[in-house]
C-alpha cells in the first residue's frame, strides 16, 4: 500500500477553516496499517482537533518512536514537521527540538511498548520536566508487530490471542503521568470520537506537558474476549467522569459544579475548558483525588476515561529554565557569545 499515492483532489464544497484550510489539508499518506485498528481513528481525532483549532500545519512538529502507533504520524499532518526516532528515545529528542525552537506546537505520538517498556523513563523524565508538548500513547496492551506478545500494559489476568493468561502486573501510564508531574492527564478510547477531540483540542491548548493515553484496540492480536483492551471491554467498562468541550478564548462563564452541570476552566492561553460533570465528587483539579479515583474504579474492573486532572497555573520547561522568549536556534553568534566582561562577572557571582 505505500506505493499508493493519496489523491489531492478535493470536493469544492469542502467547508474551510479561519485559516482556509479544509479537514483534507490536514491529512497524511493513506495508512497501511489494518482495518479496523484503533490507531487510524485516532489519526482522525488529531486531523479532526487540529482543523477545529484553526492550527497552521507548519507550526506542528510531530514525533515518534516505534511500533504500529510510530507509524501514524505519516497518516496525518503532511505538511507539518516530523521525526520518527529509535525505540523509546521519542522524548529526549522531542525535548531537544522544544528546546530549540519553543514557538512550534509539539505532539509526540508513541504506544506502550514503545513507552511503557524501553522508553518508561524517557516517558518519566519529559513528562517531570514539563515539556510544552502533548504526548499521546496509543495504548493496544500488546506487540502488534511482533506478533501479538504482552506489553508492559497488558493487564494482570488478561488472555492473548492464543489463551495464555498474563501474570504480570500491568503498567498504568495515567497514574505513573499524575505521578510525575504532568499538568494536563486524559484517558480516552480510539473508539469515542466525541470525547477524544475535545481532549485533544484541550491538550494541544494547554501549556505545559499533557499526557493522553488512548485504549486502541488492536484488531489483529487483541480484540477477542478475554482481553482488557479490545472494543467490547472497553465499552462495556468505560467509565467517563465528565463530557467536556473547548470553547475559544472569551468572557468566562461562572457556573455551578454538580452532577449534570458544566465547569469552565480557564486555560493558561485564555481558552476556556468546559467540563460536564458525570462522576459524583469528582474533581479534575485534585491531584492526589486522580489517583484515589483511579485505583478505585480499576479495583472495580472499570476504566476512567475523560480529563482526569488539569492545572490550569501550569508552567513548562522554559519558564523553569528561564530561557529567553525567542527561540534559541535563532539567536545570534553575538548573542551567544557576550564575552569576557560578561563570563568575569558570571564567575564573580560563583565565588
Amino acid at each position: 500500500m505505500t506505493y499508493i499515492t493519496k489523491p489531492q483532489l478535493h470536493h469544492p464544497h469542502l467547508k474551510p477553516n479561519a485559516l482556509g484550510y479544509t479537514r483534507r489539508d490536514y491529512e497524511g499518506a493513506v495508512s497501511t496499517l489494518c482495518a479496523g485498528c484503533g490507531h487510524d481513528s485516532i489519526s482522525s481525532a488529531i486531523i479532526q482537533a487540529c482543523y477545529e483549532l484553526d492550527l497552521p500545519p507548519h507550526r506542528v512538529a510531530k514525533l515518534s518512536g516505534i511500533g504500529c502507533s510510530s507509524k501514524t504520524p505519516d497518516y496525518f499532518l503532511g505538511n507539518s514537521h516530523g521525526f520518527n526516532t529509535v525505540h523509546g528515545r521519542m522524548p529526549s529528542v522531542l525535548t531537544g527540538a522544544n528546546l530549540a525552537n519553543r514557538d512550534l506546537i509539539y505532539l509526540g505520538v508513541s504506544g506502550d511498548g514503545d513507552s511503557a517498556s524501553i522508553g518508561l523513563g524517557q516517558f518519566a523524565h519529559s513528562i517531570r520536566r514539563g515539556v510544552n508538548m502533548l504526548y499521546i500513547v496509543e495504548n493496544n496492551g500488546v506487540y502488534g508487530l511482533t506478533k501479538g506478545q504482552f506489553s508492559a500494559t497488558s493487564d494482570k489476568g488478561s488472555k492473548s490471542k492464543k489463551g495464555v493468561v498474563n501474570h504480570d502486573a500491568g503498567i498504568d501510564l495515567v497514574s505513573l503521568a499524575l505521578q510525575m508531574g504532568a499538568t494536563f492527564v486524559a484517558r480516552s478510547f480510539s473508539g469515542d470520537k466525541n470525547q477524544l477531540v475535545p481532549l485533544i483540542k484541550a491538550a494541544l491548548s494547554h501549556k505545559g506537558a499533557a499526557f493522553i493515553d488512548c485504549i486502541s484496540p488492536c484488531v489483529q492480536f487483541n480484540n477477542h474476549a478475554g482481553s482488557t483492551k479490545s472494543y467490547d471491554y472497553v465499552r462495556e467498562h468505560n467509565e467517563a467522569v465528565n463530557r467536556m468541550d473547548l470553547v475559544p478564548a472569551r468572557n468566562a462563564i461562572t457556573i455551578d459544579y454538580a452532577p449534570g452541570e458544566t465547569v469552565p476552566v480557564a486555560q493558561h492561553d485564555g481558552s476556556v475548558l468546559h467540563l460536564h460533570k458525570l462522576a459524583e465528587h469528582y474533581d479534575p483539579s485534585d491531584r492526589v483525588g486522580a489517583l484515589a479515583y483511579l485505583q478505585a474504579r480499576q479495583a472495580l474492573g472499570e476504566i476512567v476515561t475523560g480529563l482526569l486532572f488539569l492545572d490550569p497555573e501550569a508552567r513548562d520547561l522554559h519558564e523553569n529554565l528561564g530561557t529567553v522568549d525567542v527561540p534559541l536556534n535563532t539567536l545570534s553568534e553575538r548573542e551567544l557569545t557576550p564575552g569576557a566582561a560578561a563570563l568575569a562577572k558570571l564567575n564573580a557571582a560563583l565565588r
